[in-house]
């Protein structure tokens, strides 16, 4: 009887994180796009080295708020646009799931730079693109951030992750799918 009641508050736990992780409606062009440009701002204000990157970048993927949370099994959510040349071209969501010992909730935001043109056409002609799978991200850390290296510069794909809120600390962008979504 201990055991069934164990996993029925597991399994009650569970499903009011997926509620929290899932959002309610989802958000529209104009509500992306305002969110995406507050993001922009607080990215270019931590990271000057961020700025410059994002100046030589072919494209930038914006997920101004990522949503994770979980109690063993997690889950995280976020929607955000692509820029190319400083102007929306497409929608994204980005979406994952695990299974370990975690537990907490946390939002965060993401910029993904696209360094070369190869790097943005092979995400923009995939169908749902996964982070480690389609391609590998270099994540920076903004401890790091100021001092990027020429090796680093080389990669053609760069990750930031910023304006971590929770408790649940979790910096990777490994398993993450990001699919376009029409609005």
């Amino acid at each position: 009887m201990t055991r069934l009641f164990r996993t029925q508050n597991q399994l009650i736990l569970c499903a009011l994180m997926a509620c929290i992780t899932l959002p309610a409606a989802a958000a529209s062009k104009e509500e992306i796009d305002v969110n995406v440009q507050v993001a922009l701002e607080e990215f270019y204000e931590k990271s000057p080295a961020g700025r410059i990157l994002s100046e030589r970048a072919a494209g930038m993927l914006v997920f101004p708020r990522v949503v994770k949370a979980g109690v063993g099994i997690g889950g995280e959510y976020g929607e955000g646009a692509l820029l190319a040349d400083g102007q929306t071209v497409a929608y994204y969501s980005t979406a994952s799931a695990s299974i370990g010992l975690q537990l907490g909730a946390q939002i965060k935001s993401q910029v993904i730079l696209f360094m070369d043109q190869e790097a943005l056409d092979r995400f923009r002609n995939s169908d749902g693109w996964e982070a480690g799978v389609d391609g590998s991200i270099t994540l920076i850390e903004f401890s790091a951030a100021e001092d990027i290296s020429t090796n680093t510069l080389r990669q053609p794909i760069i990750g930031f992750i910023f304006s971590n809120r929770g408790l649940m600390y979790n910096l990777t962008f490994e398993g993450s799918k990001m699919t376009e979504i029409s609005r």
